[in-house]
């Protein structure tokens, strides 16, 4: 189900993806800046993505970022354990 076809009485699914952008950018000495610069990705979007406010990713988005850092999404994203209580 798309989120557009979810209705008000659904309740939204929290996401347990965490992203590592940050960590991945400082092993490589590289800038939010310039990963903007070498992907054409805006700095706002990219943000979104290091600060972990992000809800989703293109995969051509993700594909940019993999090639500009020489990364895997393995690198880039975990999925925190459910909370079983």
């Amino acid at each position: 189900m798309a989120s557009s076809d979810r209705t008000d009485d659904e309740p939204l699914v929290a996401h347990r993806i965490v992203c590592h952008l940050d960590s991945a950018l400082a092993r490589r000495g590289m800038t939010l800046t310039e990963l903007s610069e070498r992907t054409g990705i805006t700095m706002a979007n990219l943000s979104i993505l290091k600060n972990n406010r992000a809800k989703a990713i293109r995969f051509t988005t993700l594909t940019l970022v993999c090639d500009a850092l020489g990364a895997t999404p393995a690198e880039l994203f975990t999925v925190t354990p459910r909370d079983e209580g």
